[in-house]
């Protein structure tokens, strides 16, 4: 071999050599850039995770309060008026006075519970009053008082004329119980 043919086999060989370390820079930065973008999408990942645990942490005990207390399902007309009787004889072991009672649509939603609601106008004292709408708004049964209008009895001073809308929240009956 003569010497030209040495250098040129030598320059070959050493273009040859940058090349390959050309092509596997190339494919290493491509590489990290994958490694990077995975782990930026792993990093979120991770931090959406630990932040609906945290939120899961917030609402556990309501989560174990409403499977602890939940109504049993049943019709609307049953659960509506369950919740007119319940607001009558309320109000009338209080003393209360019933103008009228009114029952009003039951709002059915297309999620878990359904509310039935009433509405009743009464007159008695304050204290029996206030003690009225205390019984009546419990939480703990998914009953709320949602709607109180008073005002004063224009034929006794000593009396409140009221306006109230009662609604009680319950699980309706599906349709093949």
């Amino acid at each position: 071999m003569s010497s030209n043919e040495k250098r040129l086999l030598t320059l070959l060989g050493i273009g040859g050599f940058i090349m390959l370390n050309l092509i596997l820079f190339m494919k290493l930065s491509q590489l990290r850039t994958n490694v990077a973008r995975e782990q930026l999408k792993a990093q979120q990942e991770y931090d959406l995770a630990k932040m609906i645990l945290s939120q899961r942490d917030q609402v556990a005990d309501q989560m174990d309060w409403i499977a602890e207390h939940e109504p049993k399902p049943q019709e609307d007309q049953d659960a509506q008026t369950a919740l007119q009787q319940l607001v009558e004889r309320e109000a009338t072991s209080r003393g209360l006075t019933i103008k009228t009672q009114k029952l009003l649509p039951t709002d059915v939603s297309p999620v878990n519970y359904h509310r039935a609601k009433v509405e009743f106008s009464v007159t008695g004292n304050e204290d029996a009053l206030y003690k009225w709408i205390g019984r009546l708004q419990v939480p703990s049964e998914f009953r709320a008082v949602t709607f109180i209008h008073l005002q004063p009895n224009h034929e006794d001073d000593t009396k409140i004329d009221a306006k109230l809308t009662i609604e009680q929240w319950f699980v309706p009956q599906s349709p093949t119980t």
